[in-house]
């Protein structure tokens, strides 16, 4: 009798390949999944310490990092409410809040829930409103500061996902760009309408609402110019209430 041949594993064949690769990916999937849900709470506190910064960069309060950021962000704001379009409160908030208007977005206010940071810097009150919108090459976001008079700018900071440097990024990146916002009214006396809008330099007729555009980008601020008109015109009912 013939001595029977012991069979082992066929490394070389088709079933072989797609098995191993198959394993592999199973493995390799398994390890991001467990990155990302270790580094998640790391990333989460990340991105609600920028979202801080950006609320106090419009309450011209920057240049500061991490824990002072933070004791600062607990000490200036008041209140993160939740107001409707008719000025109504929703949700009031608490005092360096984080879990009523500090989680709202866009699609938030597309439903009619509107985040406002009530604010005290050194004694006056301030109230900071998020905008949102499209540039030339994605979106773009930022908050305005508004003094007690529910009228003037006290301050402004923009963001974006992707415009270009130099150009459309300066809205951003430059501080004196932003800085032009303050005092800017956002209504014309007696209107309800939002004037407060972003023009071409030489096209500038009413200085209390225009600032002056970044040259070279015209889309990136006709998506500025936009994002005002709409998001603070959802804030009209507030700002206009005495």
């Amino acid at each position: 009798m013939e001595e029977t041949k012991k069979k082992g594993l066929n490394t070389s064949s088709n079933s072989y390949t797609i098995i191993y690769s198959v394993v592999i990916v199973v493995i390799v999937a398994f390890l991001l999944a467990f990155v990302s849900s270790t580094l998640k709470p790391q990333q989460d506190e990340n991105v609600a310490l920028d979202k801080k910064k950006q609320i106090l960069a419009a309450l011209n309060i920057r240049d500061i990092d991490g824990a002072e950021a933070t004791e600062t962000y607990n000490k200036v704001i008041t209140a993160d409410m939740i107001i409707g379009r008719d000025g109504a409160t929703i949700e009031k908030g608490a005092q360096g809040g984080t879990e009523a208007g500090f989680l709202c977005n866009s699609a938030s206010m597309k439903e009619g829930k509107l985040a406002l940071y009530v604010c005290n810097v050194d004694g006056e009150t301030k109230y900071v409103i998020p905008v949102y919108g499209m540039g030339l090459w994605g979106g773009i976001n930022g908050y305005i500061a508004v003094n007690a008079d529910k009228q003037t700018v006290y301050g402004a900071y923009f963001n974006h996902e992707g415009e270009t440097a130099g150009l459309g990024a300066e809205i951003k990146d430059s501080r004196a760009w932003q800085d032009q916002f303050k005092g800017k009214h956002i209504f014309v006396d007696g209107k309800s309408d939002v004037a407060l809008s972003v023009v071409k330099k030489n096209e500038v007729t009413d200085p209390a609402t225009q600032c002056d555009a970044v040259t070279g980008a015209t889309l990136t601020c006709n998506g500025v110019s936009d994002m005002l008109h709409t998001c603070l015109g959802e804030y009209s009912k507030f700002l206009t209430s005495k």
